[in-house]
């Protein structure tokens, strides 16, 4: 394998510093002065003996990025590390997008240094699965992509051909999951674990063991060794779910680890390397986190290099259908019926009408129950009543509160709800009003605004809790008040 990095900046110190260093390192170095003649020898005779390059993103001549953007016109396949000065993390996000491997923030040790360029140099030696069009067209037609979704799994497809880190935003329920199941399979770490956490669901205390592993003994009842997240997923793909769910202090672990590419286990007394990729996914702006000091901004830029945005399902409605009849089939094998169940044409229209807030997984949760309680082999739209409801009062207009009592307390001054969890049939409307007139009590009020979450969001408490403003503890303290069943 070829051992000649091609350094490029305008600055004659810094070049002369890098050249040392990477010289000291076992390296062959080739250093250029500006883009332009980097361009030419990336061009030249050393194209095919470049292990990767060491590129200075602000430069008189051609910037960084007008480097990169040729590199990919040229469809030149080499590791990119570019070193920008502290402060200009934005312009560092930009250039991740267009292509670069990693980045630098000037000053960096050699140790940094070596780190980076041996990454660069395991990806190189790394066997490559290419992502073709063909294989990408193949990909959208399996899937029965929507206009809306076509452009997400373009973006997968480009994202699956490098090592860059990915965040996936977008709605609960909504398939990030899915997506980022999707780049790992696509990519060279397709063979590779794919592991995946939900650091929503980690206790704060419990953190550093869940992601990084904990030697025996290291606490109470620490009966033995545990390898981390990070260790398990070793040469494959970390999933992230929910990342902007984690505790400040886990931030801090986490962000130490992307940086030097090593794990302490707690209790542990040497440092362990890990080859790991690290997808993420987040149901909320992380940007508007870090604005209001819930999330590390440095951690943001090293999760946040290339980011893709999966719509809600009620953009992609032409995908409903096929995913409904998906489902069908899946929980047909699970409860172990004759294959040949489908859904009847009523039937998918009005699951079609639908706005589904809890997205793809309210529609399979809807698709189960509506299975289980048929005895026909066709599916009409009667089994999803529920869902009927809730097409209904949706699709009525907003409630007006006046002072005087209404003709029909049950129609102008109403709002959805469901009767009883236990059924999951919900009513057309719950009254604002009494049967003598008068405004009901608030927490009557609220206790029915939180049985119509619980029907719309599939008892997912998280998102019960966030829709309603409120946080989860709140939540099930109210429930238990109301006598409301999860």
């Amino acid at each position: 394998m070829s051992r000649t990095v091609l350094i490029v900046d305008d600055d004659p110190i810094q070049r002369r510093l890098l050249d040392a260093q990477v010289a000291r390192m076992g390296y062959t170095p080739i250093c250029c002065a500006g883009g332009r003649t980097a361009l030419d020898a990336l061009d030249g005779k050393h194209r095919g003996s470049i292990l990767a390059v060491v590129l200075d993103l602000m430069m008189p001549d051609s910037g960084g990025l007008d480097v990169l953007a040729e590199m990919r016109r040229q469809e030149i396949e080499i590791p990119v590390v570019v070193q920008t000065a502290k402060g200009s993390i934005e312009t560092v996000v930009e250039a991740m997008r267009a292509g670069a491997f990693d980045f630098l923030v000037k000053p960096f040790s050699p140790e940094k240094l070596r780190d980076v360029l041996g990454s660069a140099a395991r990806m190189q030696a790394a066997p490559r699965r290419p992502v073709s069009a063909a294989r990408t067209r193949k990909l959208l037609a399996e899937t029965n992509a929507s206009p809306a979704l076509r452009p997400v799994l373009l973006a997968a497809a480009k994202a699956a051909r490098s090592a860059i880190p990915v965040l996936i935003e977008g709605e609960t329920g909504a398939g990030k999951e899915w997506l980022a199941a999707a780049i790992q399979a696509e990519g060279d770490r397709a063979e590779r674990p794919f592991v995946t956490l939900n650091c929503g669901a980690i206790p704060a205390d419990l953190a550093e063991s869940i992601l990084f592993g904990h030697e025996k003994g290291a606490f109470t009842d620490a009966g033995r060794r545990h390898d981390g997240k990070f260790l398990q997923a070793e040469g494959g793909t970390l999933f992230l779910d929910e990342v902007g769910e984690l505790s400040m202090a886990a931030q801090v672990k986490l962000l130490r680890v992307l940086q030097t590419g090593e794990v302490d286990l707690v209790g542990g007394s040497a440092r362990r390397r890990v080859d790991v990729r690290i997808i993420s996914a987040t149901n909320r702006s992380l940007a508007a986190a870090v604005a209001t000091g819930r999330f590390r901004e440095d951690l943001y830029y090293r999760l946040n290099a290339f980011e893709i945005h999966v719509p809600p399902l009620r953009e992609r409605r032409d995908e409903i259908s096929h995913l409904a009849s998906g489902c069908l089939e899946r929980f047909g094998r699970v409860e172990r019926q004759a294959p040949g169940r489908r859904l009847s044409r009523g039937a998918l229209d009005l699951l079609q009408r639908y706005d589904w807030p809890g997205n793809i997984r309210q529609l399979e949760n809807a698709v189960y129950r509506a299975l289980v309680l048929s005895e026909s082999e066709i599916l009409e739209a009667a089994g999803f009543a529920h869902v009927a409801a809730l097409v209904s009062a949706t699709s009525r207009p907003a409630a007006v509160v006046s002072g005087s009592a209404p003709d029909d307390a049950s129609e102008p001054n109403a709002v959805p709800s469901p009767t009883s969890l236990e059924t999951d049939v919900a009513p057309t409307a719950f009254p604002l009003r009494d049967e003598a007139g008068q405004i009901r009590r608030i927490d009557d009020i609220e206790a029915d605004v939180i049985r119509v979450a619980l029907c719309q969001y599939g008892g997912q408490m998280s998102e019960i809790a966030r829709r309603l403003g409120i946080g989860r503890s709140t939540l099930y303290r109210k429930m238990r008040e109301y006598n409301i069943g999860a």
